[in-house]
């Protein structure tokens, strides 16, 4: 048995009634972590040393079964939709008392106390209490780590209680079947049952940021990686998965502040965690050597193969999931910054995958553009990534995270155009996806010709080049950008049949007109004048 160093806060566990007659592994370091998981097999070491487990039923978040209890302080400021879906409050009791009772019933768990967000004045300390060692690891992993003399005077906001093995009674329950993620703003509190995805955990506290944060701190919460020039000037990063948010972000020449979650302060801009929850589906170390050399002991890595007779990773090996991950602490990056906090942002870029191959591979954005875009969240699937799809198919995604925002997405853009205007941010549309045509004819936008853009954006030598306007879009794109050929800058000169260009730019431009609808009497005429033209003039 792991002996911990430090007292065991048992009154609270108490508190919340759980029993502590059995083991309690309370703040274990990750070698005492990873040697549980192994002890209890389930588990094993990969050839650099990192913990490789399987996550069991669930590979990925399940959002349909995300609940919000609906009470006093929910009811009314809690934006009710797909992703927030409302949990009676009786309910939260007899789910809470199913996880207690089946915690009490293990042999032993895992405690540990971390907090959210790297700026002091908008700290969430945080207790997670895990059925399994490797769930801990990840918390560990993902959240921010006190020093053991700030343990002495801990005390917790909020709390996590993970129990992948209990299955719940939907009709007993409440929920729409075994598995459930419920998220209390009364009790603080955060219940997952029925699902060992560790990402449900980095989740949940995301979401009740992106409620605590915008609508009692006037803190702008964010889904966005960052990363930091040595002169301080700071750069935001927004993308659904896939578009290379992780990738574009992980700059050997700059410092990273973060990959996932920030917020935007009066003057700075702050990561939420501790530590990179990255994919690793063909991960390469010529393509992304950060990530591919984090992974060494301490770093979890979830549902990926294996080369037959070997312990070295199949990156490319789907056969679990596409979603394969790995999360691991900031300081396993050797150029994370520390603390993860960076100056107003200078640059921001939202990143898209068109598969469509019709927007420019980099385009300036008025801010009523950037609010409108920000909103939208576009990016689109290809063929083959799904049973069904056999061309490309667009992803809308408010504020590039529909499923962790509590609050209307218009109130995010909000914030975010009063920001940009205050301190004349440019914000760019970079399309990481095809060029020349569709999927299937066009090819990809080469990694390096992106890189280059970027950091043209970056030095600001894009500011006195000649800028054209996108007749469908209205973006502003460089006629000209330093080691970018010029010929791919405009998407419609690539393309060898110019009327098939403006026929799919039109259908692109009416699912963005139909997908805003939806948002339409939350937003500013504004925004809604930054809408594609559907009509060449």
């Amino acid at each position: 048995m792991s002996v911990p160093t430090i007292a065991i806060p048992t009154q609270n566990l108490v508190r919340l009634g759980l029993r502590t007659s059995h083991t309690i592994h309370y703040q274990l370091t990750s070698d005492e972590l990873i040697a549980d998981t192994l002890r209890i097999g389930e588990g094993v070491l990969n050839n650099t040393g990192a913990l490789v487990i399987n996550t069991g039923e669930f590979t990925g978040r399940s959002p349909k079964d995300k609940f919000i209890v609906k009470d006093e302080i929910t009811t009314d400021t809690i934006n009710w939709n797909e992703f927030n879906i409302p949990l009676a409050e009786n309910y939260f009791d007899i789910i809470f008392n199913k996880v207690t009772d089946y915690l009490n019933k293990r042999p032993e768990i895992w405690v540990r106390d971390a907090y959210a967000c790297a700026d002091e004045r908008y700290r969430l300390n945080i207790r997670v209490i895990n059925e399994k060692p490797w769930n801990n690891l990840f918390a560990s992993n993902m959240f921010i780590r006190p020093v053991e003399d700030e343990l002495d005077s801990f005390k917790p906001e909020w709390h996590i209680l993970s129990a992948p093995g209990l299955r719940l009674n939907p009709q007993e329950a409440g929920t729409r079947q075994h598995n459930a993620a419920v998220v209390s703003f009364k009790h603080k509190m955060i219940l997952i049952a029925g699902t060992g995805y560790t990402g449900e955990i980095k989740k949940g506290i995301f979401t009740v940021l992106n409620y605590l944060l915008p609508h009692l701190k006037g803190v702008l919460s964010m889904h966005c990686s960052a990363n930091m020039g040595e002169n301080g000037d700071t750069a935001l990063f927004f993308g659904l998965s896939g578009t290379g948010k992780t990738t574009l972000s992980a700059d050997p020449d700059r410092m990273l502040i973060g990959d996932d979650e920030h917020g935007w302060a009066q003057n700075n801009i702050f990561n939420f965690e501790g530590g990179c929850y990255a994919k690793t589906i063909d991960l390469s170390e010529e393509k992304e050597p950060d990530i591919f050399n984090a992974i060494r002991s301490g770093a979890l890595v979830e549902n990926t193969g294996f080369i037959p007779g070997t312990n070295r990773i199949d990156f490319s090996n789907s056969t679990i999931t596409e979603n394969t991950r790995v999360s691991y602490p900031l300081h396993f990056i050797s150029n994370a910054a520390e603390p993860s906090i960076g100056e107003i942002p200078r640059n921001i870029f939202f990143l898209t995958c068109d598969a469509y191959g019709v927007l420019p591979p980099i385009s300036k954005l008025t801010p009523a553009q950037a609010m409108y875009q920000f909103i939208s969240g576009y990016t689109a699937k290809v063929a083959g990534t799904e049973t069904g799809i056999t061309e490309p198919k667009s992803t809308f995604s408010a504020c590039f995270g529909a499923p962790f925002l509590p609050l209307h997405p218009g109130r995010y853009a909000a914030m975010l155009g009063d920001k940009l205007r205050k301190h004349q941010v440019r914000v760019w549309l970079v399309n990481t996806g095809w060029t020349g045509g569709p999927y299937g004819i066009g090819s990809r936008m080469k990694l390096s010709y992106t890189r280059a853009m970027i950091a043209a954006a970056l030095e600001g030598q894009l500011e006195n080049v000649d800028l054209e306007t996108d007749q469908v879009f209205g973006f502003q794109i460089p006629t000209s950008c330093p080691n970018v050929p010029s010929s791919i800058l405009a998407p419609r000169n690539t393309w060898a049949d110019k009327r098939a260009y403006e026929e799919k730019a039109i259908v692109l431009a009416k699912q963005f007109i139909k997908n805003f609808d939806q948002y339409a009497e939350g937003v500013s005429k504004e925004i809604l004048e930054a809408a594609p033209r559907v009509q060449f003039t």
